[in-house]
């Protein structure tokens, strides 16, 4: 059976709900309908739908013109075994001394290599990603400095795929939260694969709003892979929650964002350790003032 999608974009939140609803109305119907903010700081929102028939170009011209969006790009998508596709698409990633694979890659797994164990259907949070293979490196390159950390907090988990590593190198207290209580449980599954049952407590939270969460600061180190807003507003809390020479791990920056989180964190009792660049995606180290 065909798929086609029908794309566009315009500024604003509330005119792209309401281009959504009215979608929703459109003769084909359409099987589902998106709508979700451009994460590259243009205010623009991306609407699109899926068709199992042909989608009605008179009526999507229509749509966009009330709006005020741009014409809609309508494309034919070509049938894809998608779980074979995504196999082998994600090839095993190697980020220092760990080494990220999926189940069919298991005969993969180098003999000097720490493994992690992570699913393919698992998008985000697979190490394939330039956020999460950027925060396995600033790990790595802790470790090779004779860092250890006895407490660390990997805040907006998702797959848990931080968290597990440090739980591979260090014995400790290790705390993973999201705000999804789907991620939870996928972090949760996940160290059930590893083998690593218990080795992380998963919780659902949101920032460190949670008694546990709270209970076992101050932390040596944590994690944060989100997005500049959340790490932004997160600052005073996250630096609040290191212990002294604590660190901490961020991306889900934008290069060209960096600096502005930087300066925050700075402002907030935090020195710069190091920034690596991959591809679109900056991972910032820094250290809290002793």
């Amino acid at each position: 059976m065909p798929t086609f999608t029908a794309l566009t974009t315009l500024p604003g939140k509330a005119p792209a709900e309401k281009l959504g609803e009215a979608m929703e109305r459109l003769i084909p119907e359409p099987t589902g309908i998106g709508v979700f903010e451009v994460e590259d700081g243009s205010g623009l929102w991306e609407v699109g739908a899926y068709f199992t028939e042909t989608p009605d170009d008179t009526a999507l011209a229509v749509l966009a013109a009330a709006f005020g969006a741009k014409p809609f790009v309508v494309s034919e998508l070509p049938e894809t075994d998608w779980v074979a596709h995504v196999k082998r698409e994600l090839a095993p990633v190697e980020a220092g001394r760990f080494f990220v694979y999926g189940s069919h890659d298991a005969d993969k797994v180098p003999a000097d290599k720490i493994p992690l164990l992570i699913e393919a259907a698992m998008a985000f949070g697979t190490g394939h990603h330039g956020t999460t293979l950027g925060c396995l490196l600033a790990l790595d390159h802790l470790i090779d400095q004779g860092f250890k950390a006895d407490r660390l907090a990997d805040i907006g988990c998702g797959t848990a795929v931080l968290a597990m590593a440090g739980a591979r190198v260090w014995d400790g207290t290790f705390l993973a939260s999201d705000i999804d209580q789907v991620a939870v449980d996928v972090a949760v599954a996940n160290l059930d694969a590893n083998g690593m049952a218990g080795a992380v407590q998963c919780l659902e939270a949101a920032g460190f709003d949670h008694p546990d969460l709270q209970a076992h600061a101050p932390y040596d180190l944590v994690f944060a892979n989100i997005l500049k807003g959340p790490l932004v507003a997160l600052a005073p809390d996250l630096t609040a929650h290191l212990r002294p020479g604590g660190y901490a791990i961020l991306s889900g920056i934008l290069n060209e964002q960096a600096e502005d989180v930087t300066s925050v964190y700075i402002q907030n009792g935090n020195n710069l350790v190091r920034s690596q660049e991959i591809g679109d995606w900056t991972t910032l180290l820094l250290q809290k003032k002793a």
